[in-house]
């Protein structure tokens, strides 16, 4: 039943992705559009940490990472509107854990998530991007994957704490573009100044950037674009999205609102 829950939550979403088409094509525009245009406008830059030559290859683990980061906390609108059609009652009384629903609207997501992240990153080789190694592509994508549940989670608890699917989206976006700013998505962290490097530690979303240009990149590029070890990045990532789902999933135990 628990697993037969977490499937039909989500198949519910897969559906959904491939009804609405236009929904992905327009969530990929806006990171798109950041990759061609930034990627053109500083190719002859002298940004500090970044080869003369390879912002691309700087600026592309970035975008897809905000892709991710972008689809993973918008699903969390999809709950807010189910408590407004019922759709979340009749998912609350059923007979299964909010483990197992946290988890079916979490691999929903991810895989909505996922799927706009490798259409970016495939998109970004005619722009000029290499990857590394065609092996490297399997680690990436479990990557994405565990900072999508990260940020999924945290869209979540948003959701369980509010009703207002418009409140919840000015909120969102809010939080959403501070964690992009500061990740180093499309300039490194040490260009900004000193007081705001706190914020960029303690930012999921840095660490999982970082991680995504030691596996994408080739050897001796990902030396000097990357700032962390390796296993702290991936501790981070994994720590947050441990942390995150592991909340939404108290916040949606103790939800009155469906009793």
């Amino acid at each position: 039943m628990e697993w037969q829950a977490v499937y039909v939550l989500w198949l519910r979403e897969m559906k959904n992705m491939y009804r609405a088409k236009s929904r992905i094509i327009g969530a990929l525009g806006m990171p798109f559009f950041f990759l061609v245009f930034m990627s053109l406008g500083f190719r002859r830059a002298e940004i500090p940490g970044v080869p003369p030559g390879d912002y691309v290859l700087f600026l592309t683990p970035g975008i897809i990472g905000m892709t991710t980061l972008f689809s993973s906390m918008f699903a969390g609108i999809s709950v807010l509107w189910d408590k407004q059609f019922g759709f979340m009652r009749e998912v609350m009384v059923a007979p299964v854990s909010r483990l197992s629903i946290v988890i079916g609207r979490a691999l929903g997501g991810a895989s909505v998530s996922l799927t706009q992240s490798i259409l970016i990153m495939i998109l970004s080789i005619p722009v000029g991007f290499r990857i590394s190694s065609p092996l490297m592509i399997v680690p990436a994508i479990a990557l994405m994957s565990i900072i999508s549940f990260g940020f999924i989670g945290l869209g979540l608890i948003f959701a369980a704490l509010m009703n207002d699917p418009h409140g919840f989206s000015l909120i969102v976006n809010f939080v959403i573009f501070p964690i992009f700013l500061l990740s180093g998505a499309i300039i490194p962290i040490e260009t900004l100044p000193s007081w705001l490097l706190p914020a960029c530690y303690a930012n999921p979303l840095t660490y999982g950037v970082d991680m995504l240009r030691f596996m994408l990149l080739d050897a001796d590029v990902a030396h000097e674009m990357t700032k962390f070890p390796a296993l702290v990045s991936m501790a981070v990532v994994l720590s947050f999205a441990v942390l995150t789902l592991g909340i939404s999933t108290i916040l949606f135990e103790n939800e009155e609102d469906y009793q």
